[in-house]
Protein backbone atom coordinates (compact mmCIF):
# COMPACT_ATOMS: atom_id res chain seq x y z
CA UNK A 1 0.00 0.00 0.00
CA UNK A 2 0.85 3.51 -0.78
CA UNK A 3 1.23 6.44 1.70
CA UNK A 4 -1.49 9.24 1.14
CA UNK A 5 -1.18 12.84 2.07
CA UNK A 6 -3.49 13.74 4.75
CA UNK A 7 -3.32 10.35 6.18
CA UNK A 8 -1.39 8.82 9.23
CA UNK A 9 1.45 6.12 8.50
CA UNK A 10 3.29 4.64 11.14
CA UNK A 11 7.19 3.88 11.36
CA UNK A 12 8.15 0.43 10.54
CA UNK A 13 11.74 0.11 11.58
CA UNK A 14 13.19 0.28 14.98
CA UNK A 15 14.39 3.94 14.55
CA UNK A 16 13.40 6.23 11.67
CA UNK A 17 15.38 9.50 11.20
CA UNK A 18 13.36 12.75 10.71
CA UNK A 19 16.07 14.61 8.21
CA UNK A 20 15.24 18.19 7.03
CA UNK A 21 15.50 17.86 3.81
CA UNK A 22 16.20 14.71 1.23
CA UNK A 23 19.19 16.88 0.17
CA UNK A 24 20.56 17.84 3.15
CA UNK A 25 21.46 13.95 3.62
CA UNK A 26 25.56 13.18 3.53
CA UNK A 27 27.07 10.50 2.03
CA UNK A 28 27.57 8.89 5.54
CA UNK A 29 24.18 8.68 6.11
CA UNK A 30 23.56 5.89 3.75
CA UNK A 31 22.45 3.45 6.42
CA UNK A 32 20.17 5.26 8.32
CA UNK A 33 18.42 5.16 5.19
CA UNK A 34 18.21 1.82 4.70
CA UNK A 35 14.96 -0.29 4.68
CA UNK A 36 16.05 -1.59 7.89
CA UNK A 37 17.29 1.56 9.18
CA UNK A 38 20.94 0.25 10.45
CA UNK A 39 21.45 2.86 13.35
CA UNK A 40 24.22 1.05 15.01
CA UNK A 41 26.66 1.24 11.59
CA UNK A 42 25.15 4.91 10.84
CA UNK A 43 26.55 6.19 13.93
CA UNK A 44 29.81 4.04 14.43
CA UNK A 45 30.41 5.95 10.56
CA UNK A 46 29.60 9.51 12.03
CA UNK A 47 32.88 11.82 13.37
CA UNK A 48 32.39 14.25 15.68
CA UNK A 49 31.79 16.98 13.59
CA UNK A 50 28.99 15.06 11.78
CA UNK A 51 27.46 13.98 15.25
CA UNK A 52 26.44 17.73 15.62
CA UNK A 53 25.20 18.07 11.97
CA UNK A 54 21.82 20.31 11.61
CA UNK A 55 20.60 17.99 8.83
CA UNK A 56 19.23 15.59 11.33
CA UNK A 57 16.21 16.88 13.51
CA UNK A 58 14.78 14.26 15.41
CA UNK A 59 14.18 10.14 15.30
CA UNK A 60 11.22 8.16 15.67
CA UNK A 61 10.37 5.03 16.79
CA UNK A 62 8.65 1.82 15.89
CA UNK A 63 5.14 1.70 15.67
CA UNK A 64 5.10 6.06 15.49
CA UNK A 65 2.36 7.75 14.12
CA UNK A 66 3.03 10.57 11.79
CA UNK A 67 0.75 12.44 9.56
CA UNK A 68 2.08 12.32 6.15
CA UNK A 69 1.41 16.11 4.04
CA UNK A 70 3.82 14.77 1.04
CA UNK A 71 4.52 11.65 -1.20
CA UNK A 72 7.48 12.03 -3.76
CA UNK A 73 8.34 9.96 -6.58
CA UNK A 74 12.24 9.84 -5.00
CA UNK A 75 10.75 7.60 -2.01
CA UNK A 76 11.02 10.55 0.27
CA UNK A 77 7.77 11.63 2.69
CA UNK A 78 7.21 14.64 4.34
CA UNK A 79 5.26 14.13 7.68
CA UNK A 80 4.55 15.68 11.10
CA UNK A 81 5.69 13.43 13.98
CA UNK A 82 2.36 14.21 15.72
CA UNK A 83 3.53 12.01 18.93
CA UNK A 84 6.39 14.92 19.67
CA UNK A 85 4.78 18.87 20.18
CA UNK A 86 6.49 21.61 18.68
CA UNK A 87 4.17 24.00 18.81
CA UNK A 88 6.74 26.45 17.56
CA UNK A 89 7.30 24.22 14.56
CA UNK A 90 3.86 23.14 13.47
CA UNK A 91 0.59 22.89 16.19
CA UNK A 92 -0.21 19.36 14.58
CA UNK A 93 3.54 17.73 15.83
CA UNK A 94 7.43 17.85 14.59
CA UNK A 95 7.89 18.63 10.99
CA UNK A 96 10.05 16.98 8.39
CA UNK A 97 11.33 14.12 5.93
CA UNK A 98 11.61 10.50 6.34
CA UNK A 99 12.46 7.58 3.76
CA UNK A 100 8.85 6.37 2.68
CA UNK A 101 10.25 2.93 3.18
CA UNK A 102 10.51 3.25 6.74
CA UNK A 103 6.73 4.05 6.99
CA UNK A 104 3.70 1.71 6.27
CA UNK A 105 0.26 2.81 6.37
CA UNK A 106 -1.96 2.17 9.36
CA UNK A 107 -3.60 -0.73 9.76
CA UNK A 108 -5.80 -2.90 12.32
CA UNK A 109 -4.78 -5.03 14.25
CA UNK A 110 -6.58 -7.27 17.26
CA UNK A 111 -6.49 -5.21 19.89
CA UNK A 112 -4.11 -6.83 22.93
CA UNK A 113 -3.14 -5.03 25.93
CA UNK A 114 -0.57 -2.29 25.42
CA UNK A 115 3.28 -3.12 26.01
CA UNK A 116 6.50 -1.03 26.08
CA UNK A 117 9.91 -1.94 25.94
CA UNK A 118 11.83 -2.08 29.37
CA UNK A 119 15.28 -3.10 27.33
CA UNK A 120 17.95 -0.54 26.24
CA UNK A 121 17.93 -2.61 22.60
CA UNK A 122 16.22 -5.82 21.91
CA UNK A 123 14.91 -7.25 18.50
CA UNK A 124 11.94 -8.89 17.09
CA UNK A 125 12.05 -12.64 15.81
CA UNK A 126 9.81 -14.23 13.57
CA UNK A 127 9.48 -16.84 16.31
CA UNK A 128 10.72 -17.99 19.93
CA UNK A 129 14.45 -17.52 19.70
CA UNK A 130 14.15 -17.87 15.65
CA UNK A 131 15.66 -15.64 13.02
CA UNK A 132 15.36 -11.52 14.05
CA UNK A 133 13.16 -9.86 11.77
CA UNK A 134 13.37 -6.24 13.24
CA UNK A 135 16.07 -5.29 14.74
CA UNK A 136 16.65 -2.56 16.69
CA UNK A 137 13.82 -2.32 18.72
CA UNK A 138 14.94 0.65 21.79
CA UNK A 139 13.54 1.41 25.27
CA UNK A 140 10.16 3.26 25.56
CA UNK A 141 9.00 2.06 21.67
CA UNK A 142 5.44 1.06 22.42
CA UNK A 143 3.83 -2.78 21.59
CA UNK A 144 0.00 -4.58 21.62
CA UNK A 145 0.32 -8.03 22.93
CA UNK A 146 -0.49 -10.65 20.49
CA UNK A 147 -1.43 -13.67 22.63
CA UNK A 148 -0.08 -14.98 25.72
CA UNK A 149 3.97 -15.41 27.01
CA UNK A 150 5.40 -18.49 25.21
CA UNK A 151 8.60 -20.14 27.16
CA UNK A 152 9.33 -16.81 28.26
CA UNK A 153 8.95 -15.12 24.12
CA UNK A 154 6.12 -12.59 24.17
CA UNK A 155 3.98 -11.96 20.53
CA UNK A 156 3.62 -8.47 19.07
CA UNK A 157 1.77 -7.03 16.96
CA UNK A 158 4.17 -5.06 14.31
CA UNK A 159 3.93 -2.59 11.67
CA UNK A 160 4.02 -4.11 8.34
CA UNK A 161 4.09 -7.81 9.82
CA UNK A 162 1.03 -9.70 9.51
CA UNK A 163 2.18 -12.22 11.77
CA UNK A 164 2.88 -11.28 15.10
CA UNK A 165 6.86 -11.06 16.02
CA UNK A 166 8.50 -12.09 18.97
CA UNK A 167 10.87 -10.68 21.64
CA UNK A 168 12.08 -11.61 25.45
CA UNK A 169 9.10 -11.12 28.04
CA UNK A 170 11.53 -9.51 30.13
CA UNK A 171 11.90 -7.05 27.62
CA UNK A 172 8.71 -5.94 27.72
CA UNK A 173 6.99 -3.99 30.60
CA UNK A 174 3.44 -2.77 31.44
CA UNK A 175 2.43 0.82 30.29
CA UNK A 176 1.77 2.45 33.69
CA UNK A 177 -2.00 3.53 35.04
CA UNK A 178 -0.73 6.58 37.26
CA UNK A 179 2.08 8.89 36.16
CA UNK A 180 5.53 7.96 37.13
CA UNK A 181 7.28 9.53 40.10
CA UNK A 182 10.42 11.65 38.77
CA UNK A 183 12.77 8.77 40.77
CA UNK A 184 11.62 6.37 38.19
CA UNK A 185 12.76 8.39 35.28
CA UNK A 186 15.59 9.27 36.09
CA UNK A 187 16.48 5.75 37.12
CA UNK A 188 15.44 4.99 33.27
CA UNK A 189 17.74 7.83 31.89
CA UNK A 190 20.90 6.39 34.01
CA UNK A 191 20.74 3.25 32.43
CA UNK A 192 21.70 5.84 29.17
CA UNK A 193 24.84 6.84 30.91
CA UNK A 194 27.70 7.02 27.58
CA UNK A 195 25.44 6.78 25.06
CA UNK A 196 27.30 8.61 22.26
CA UNK A 197 25.60 12.43 21.55
CA UNK A 198 23.73 12.97 18.46
CA UNK A 199 22.16 15.93 17.48
CA UNK A 200 18.36 15.17 17.19
CA UNK A 201 19.29 11.81 18.36
CA UNK A 202 16.37 9.83 20.15
CA UNK A 203 17.70 6.48 20.65
CA UNK A 204 19.53 4.19 22.92
CA UNK A 205 22.26 4.67 19.95
CA UNK A 206 22.85 8.13 19.95
CA UNK A 207 20.99 10.97 21.73
CA UNK A 208 20.62 14.95 22.34
CA UNK A 209 19.89 16.57 25.15
CA UNK A 210 16.08 17.02 24.94
CA UNK A 211 15.91 13.70 23.46
CA UNK A 212 17.29 12.08 26.58
CA UNK A 213 14.53 13.63 28.44
CA UNK A 214 11.81 13.29 25.88
CA UNK A 215 12.30 9.24 26.12
CA UNK A 216 13.12 9.11 29.62
CA UNK A 217 9.68 10.16 30.22
CA UNK A 218 8.07 7.93 26.66
CA UNK A 219 9.18 4.93 28.60
CA UNK A 220 6.25 5.57 31.02
CA UNK A 221 3.69 6.70 28.41
CA UNK A 222 4.29 10.31 29.06
CA UNK A 223 4.90 12.86 25.69
CA UNK A 224 6.73 15.25 26.31
CA UNK A 225 7.33 18.15 23.62
CA UNK A 226 10.93 17.10 21.19
CA UNK A 227 12.91 20.37 22.00
CA UNK A 228 14.21 21.64 24.93
CA UNK A 229 12.37 24.98 25.07
CA UNK A 230 8.97 23.46 24.30
CA UNK A 231 9.86 21.18 27.13
CA UNK A 232 10.10 24.46 29.29
CA UNK A 233 7.03 25.56 28.20
CA UNK A 234 5.28 21.92 29.12
CA UNK A 235 6.72 22.38 32.89
CA UNK A 236 6.26 23.75 36.03
CA UNK A 237 8.72 26.28 37.32
CA UNK A 238 9.83 25.54 40.57
CA UNK A 239 11.60 28.17 43.11
CA UNK A 240 15.22 28.21 43.26
CA UNK A 241 16.57 25.72 45.35
CA UNK A 242 13.43 23.71 45.73
CA UNK A 243 14.84 21.18 42.54
CA UNK A 244 14.61 17.65 43.45
CA UNK A 245 15.90 14.43 41.82
CA UNK A 246 14.01 13.87 38.52
CA UNK A 247 13.48 17.60 37.89
CA UNK A 248 14.74 19.54 35.22
CA UNK A 249 17.22 21.67 34.81
CA UNK A 250 17.59 24.38 31.73
CA UNK A 251 20.09 26.79 30.37
CA UNK A 252 20.28 29.84 28.17
CA UNK A 253 22.40 32.54 26.75
CA UNK A 254 21.50 36.19 27.71
CA UNK A 255 18.69 37.14 25.26
CA UNK A 256 18.80 33.90 23.77
CA UNK A 257 16.09 30.84 23.63
CA UNK A 258 16.58 27.84 26.65
CA UNK A 259 19.19 25.66 24.13
CA UNK A 260 19.86 22.99 26.74
CA UNK A 261 18.46 20.58 29.13
CA UNK A 262 19.59 18.42 32.08
CA UNK A 263 17.64 15.84 34.21
CA UNK A 264 18.32 16.81 38.66
CA UNK A 265 20.42 14.46 39.97
CA UNK A 266 21.01 15.13 43.49
CA UNK A 267 19.41 17.85 45.95
CA UNK A 268 20.72 21.35 45.36
CA UNK A 269 23.69 22.12 48.55
CA UNK A 270 25.28 25.43 49.82
CA UNK A 271 27.25 26.75 47.12
CA UNK A 272 25.17 26.38 44.38
CA UNK A 273 26.47 22.60 44.01
CA UNK A 274 24.31 21.34 41.79
CA UNK A 275 24.34 17.95 40.25
CA UNK A 276 22.94 16.56 36.61
CA UNK A 277 22.55 13.97 34.22
CA UNK A 278 22.79 15.18 30.19
CA UNK A 279 23.71 14.35 26.64
CA UNK A 280 26.50 16.41 26.11
CA UNK A 281 27.45 18.28 23.63
CA UNK A 282 30.88 19.20 24.40
CA UNK A 283 31.74 15.54 25.38
CA UNK A 284 29.66 14.18 23.31
CA UNK A 285 28.02 11.57 25.40
CA UNK A 286 25.80 10.95 28.12
CA UNK A 287 26.86 11.95 31.64
CA UNK A 288 26.41 12.91 35.22
CA UNK A 289 28.37 15.80 36.36
CA UNK A 290 28.57 18.50 39.18
CA UNK A 291 27.57 21.98 37.20
CA UNK A 292 30.81 23.74 36.08
CA UNK A 293 30.77 27.86 36.30
CA UNK A 294 30.37 27.65 32.68
CA UNK A 295 26.75 25.84 33.25
CA UNK A 296 25.83 27.74 36.28
CA UNK A 297 26.31 30.86 34.33
CA UNK A 298 23.29 29.81 31.78
CA UNK A 299 21.08 28.45 34.12
CA UNK A 300 18.00 30.30 33.86
CA UNK A 301 15.77 27.25 35.83
CA UNK A 302 14.51 24.65 37.43
CA UNK A 303 11.13 23.08 36.02
CA UNK A 304 9.15 19.37 37.60
CA UNK A 305 6.90 17.94 34.94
Amino acid sequence: MELQPGREAVVRVGVATLWAAPEAVRKVDGPALSPQADLPTWIAALDTDQQVGDCVLSQLLLGERVLVTESRTDGWAHVIAVEQPAAKLDPRGYPGWVPAVQLTPVTAHPAGDPLVVDATVTALHATPDGPVRLPGVILGTRLSAAGPVVAGWRPVHAPGHDAPLWLPAAHTAGLPTAAPNAEQVLEVARRLLDVGYVWGGVSTYGIDCSGLVHLAWRRFGVLLPRDADDQAGATTPLEPGRERPGDLYFFARPGRRIHHIGIVTADPRPGDDRRMLHACYRQRRVLEERLPAERTATLVGAHRV
